[in-house]
């Protein structure tokens, strides 16, 4: 899946959760989305926990 597929997916995801659940379900949504990308870019290795902290990495 490329950017634009994925960035088209969250858009509608997020579309519909304002839809059914309001600005409310919109930030909900959008917080959760955000922990997850957080998550998989750690698990990916693209992000250090240290990075997030203000710890980063000291070569």
């Amino acid at each position: 899946m490329n950017a634009t597929q994925t960035g088209l997916l969250a858009g509608l995801i997020l579309g519909t959760a304002g839809a059914v659940g309001g600005f409310t379900g919109f930030l909900i949504a959008l917080l959760v989305g955000a922990v997850g990308l957080v998550i998989g870019r750690i698990l990916d290795g693209e992000l250090e926990i240290g990075d997030i902290l203000g710890r980063g990495r000291d070569k």
